[in-house]
């Protein structure tokens, strides 16, 4: 009987969801991430949900292995070529400063330095056009100095390149033939857009850590074919979707958001099955907490994202993450006030409350304290809390601030709570669009935690917790499609638009996309393409992303323009009578994966309730309140509870207060009505 895993390696827990599609049977499981050996702790994942290799029939894999060199420096030693004159560009940027009032502002530390940058002499005009031929000699001594320095990586990006590879497949091959054991990265294969700064960014920050992620997926793959498997092996995409191992190890740069990537497909493919179009996404883990949107039950994209202002030049989802996990270390900061994150305990030592040798009081240390957690349920089957650990950690600062251990926990999780906030307030509030409108969706092994609180806080009616939500990001792996993005820059003015110029364009898109989805085992009848046009008033920086229409004719303008006008009011609250103009036309090619069918649970058919146990929570003062105590396994389709009640269940625990009203759903999910008499923090 064959079957499909997903694992999802966050900075604390690992987690694994097996499905068995012939049963629907579902199984969620936790192990500690292992950093220092990360091949490890996927497979721990994969004997913890006893999952055979030779078994699996598609293996889906999310990975921070890249956001973690990226934030600690510890990617590819990485040289980069440019047109000769534009050395500068990646150093140099872009000239604005977000941090106008901060006088001790400094700008992250580069990737590379100017010693690291080189030039060689070729030029290719914005149509494509040649006004210097590549100077291959010039070109060769390059690479042989950045052979004798030892480099390990090179990003090329080349002027205008984005119209006319020529030179920079040259100059890549050159390279190749001086020094084949330097990975390099060719601006164009990345982004086929304007914009030099934010191509050779993209280039740069593949470059950096394309050598650890192919070593990591090289070595996985190795391991996992040494113990049977045979399946295919797909990596989850930044920009939703998924790509091919093969895919991933050549442009590891869409790996580097793909993490948080998981959850929001999941959400967006389990909006359509509880028929729930507007959702409010939230994942807290063990290190961060990640929000993103559900808009007509499809995620948010937007053109480019960022890592520490470094534009990457690539669709991404629109993911808003802060430190605020399980893991967040409670401190002091610099004005005497407590702060809560971005510091975290990660998995080794973790929390206290492990009891692995952690001393630093966290949230999951403050929740323990609270009695949002308990010590009868262990945290993915084997890791049992212990409450003197969490106290003893708490002790320390709770003496500084003059505050009972209780009460410094509440603070720590008030903290936690106002900063979650202001991330669901970032995607929604900033961008013109009302949370009241929403449901939320929580998930990740805290989201439970602090989910009626954020709710109540925004005036949220429905908090809506999906079945596995401790593992969720993992299941939603299982949902993604293989998926491509090709783009080709083309400004020009949408009135008298040449129809011809962009059907050709779209048919290079899509001839290039049916290549490579036929090249990783997908068939015509498993290929279908979407095609978009990135749109702006003349003279505009930022574009809005329209649909495009499926008769490129007389017609084109008119539907065009009314599409974004639309969504330009939704986005900008406004539109002007300024000419329209054409920037990028867009093709996501997509190969179609079998999606699993989630098993529906059953009814309880008339009988009673179980009978819950209960628990004291501190949520309001240091004398506590008795919490109904549920297991979620328990619980039957139907089933109505009413708060306050803590329910537990393999993977995480959800908390609700006086005033909630938790039903059942189809599926499993836990649908909590917010009381409105009771609105307000319990906090």
């Amino acid at each position: 009987m064959k079957i499909r895993v997903a694992v999802d390696v966050g900075g604390t827990f690992t987690d694994v969801v097996k499905l068995v599609p012939e049963t629907g049977e579902l199984r969620f499981e936790k192990v500690l991430t292992t950093p220092e050996e990360p091949t490890r702790g996927v497979l721990n994942a994969f004997e913890s949900a006893d999952a055979a290799p030779e078994d699996v029939s598609i293996f889906n894999h999310g990975t921070t292995l890249g956001l973690n060199s990226l934030l600690t420096r510890t990617g590819a030693r990485t040289a980069i070529i440019s047109t000769r004159g534009f050395r500068d560009v990646y150093l140099l940027g872009r000239t604005d400063r977000r941090t106008m009032y901060d006088i001790k502002y400094k700008k992250p530390v580069a990737l590379v330095q100017r010693y690291d940058t080189f030039e060689v002499t070729e030029r290719s005009y914005f149509d494509g056009t040649i006004g210097q031929a590549l100077d291959e000699t010039d070109a060769r001594t390059v690479g042989n100095e950045i052979a004798r320095r030892g480099y390990q990586s090179v990003a090329i990006a080349f002027l205008h390149s984005y119209v006319n590879p020529a030179h920079e497949l040259r100059m890549g091959e050159i390279l190749r033939e001086i020094a084949p054991e330097i990975e390099v990265s060719l601006s164009h294969e990345l982004s086929r857009e304007y914009r030099e700064y934010e191509r050779t960014s993209t280039a740069v920050l593949d470059a950096y850590i394309k050598p650890k992620i192919r070593s990591y997926l090289r070595d996985l793959d190795g391991q996992l074919i040494n113990r049977g498997f045979t399946g295919r092996f797909l990596m989850t995409r930044s920009g939703g979707g998924a790509m091919t191992a093969a895919a991933a190890r050549d442009q590891p740069v869409n790996l580097i958001l793909s993490g948080p990537a998981g959850g929001v497909i999941g959400a967006a493919a389990f909006s359509r099955m509880i028929d729930r179009p507007n959702l409010i996404t939230v994942d807290m883990g063990g290190t961060s907490l990640d929000a993103s949107l559900v808009l007509d039950h499809e995620p948010v994209l937007y053109q480019g994202a960022e890592f520490e202002h470094l534009p990457i030049n690539t669709p991404s989802l629109n993911i808003q993450t802060i430190g605020a996990g399980g893991g967040s270390i409670a401190m002091i900061d610099d004005g005497g006030a407590l702060q809560v994150g971005p510091q975290s305990a990660g998995a080794n030592p973790g929390p206290a409350a492990y009891g692995r040798g952690g001393t630093a009081p966290t949230f999951t240390d403050a929740a323990l304290v609270l009695g949002y957690l308990g010590t009868d349920t262990p945290l993915g089957g084997t890791l049992t809390l212990i409450a003197a650990d969490a106290e003893q950690a708490l002790e320390p600062l709770a003496k500084t601030l003059g505050l009972s251990t209780r009460s410094l926990a509440r603070g720590i999780i008030r903290i936690s709570t106002t900063k979650i906030m202001g991330a669901v307030r970032a995607i929604t509030v900033e961008l013109g669009l009302d949370p009241k409108d929403f449901a939320l969706l929580a998930f990740g092994g805290g989201g439970g935690l602090v989910a009626v609180d954020v709710a109540r806080e925004l005036g949220i009616p429905t908090v809506i917790i999906p079945p596995g939500q401790g593992a969720f990001s993992a299941l939603g792996m299982l949902m993604a499609d293989v998926q491509h993005d090709f783009g080709r820059t083309f400004v020009t003015p949408l009135d008298g638009v040449d129809h011809q110029v962009i059907t050709d364009l779209f048919d290079e898109m899509a001839t290039d996309a049916s290549a490579t989805l036929q090249r990783e085992g997908f068939d015509p009848s498993s290929q279908h393409v979407v095609c978009t046009i990135d749109v702006r008033y003349t003279g505009q920086e930022h574009s809005v992303t329209v649909r495009s229409p499926s008769q490129i004719g007389v017609s084109f303008g008119g539907e065009v323009r009314e599409q974004f006008e639309e969504l330009h009011a939704r986005q900008y609250g406004h539109i002007m009578t300024d000419p329209i103009e054409i920037t990028t036309l867009r093709l996501a090619a997509i190969g179609t994966v079998d999606k699993p069918s989630l098993p529906k649970v059953e009814a309880r058919g008339g009988g009673p309730l179980p009978r819950p146990g209960s628990r004291p929570v501190y949520v309001t003062s240091d004398q506590g309140e008795t919490y109904a105590l549920f297991a979620r396994e328990d619980l039957k389709r139907g089933d109505t509870l009413t708060g306050p009640a803590v329910i537990t269940e393999h993977t995480a625990t959800t908390v609700m207060h006086a005033g909630e009203i938790l039903e059942i759903g189809a599926y499993g999910e836990m649908v909590i009505t917010i009381g409105l008499a009771e609105r307000g923090s319990a906090l």
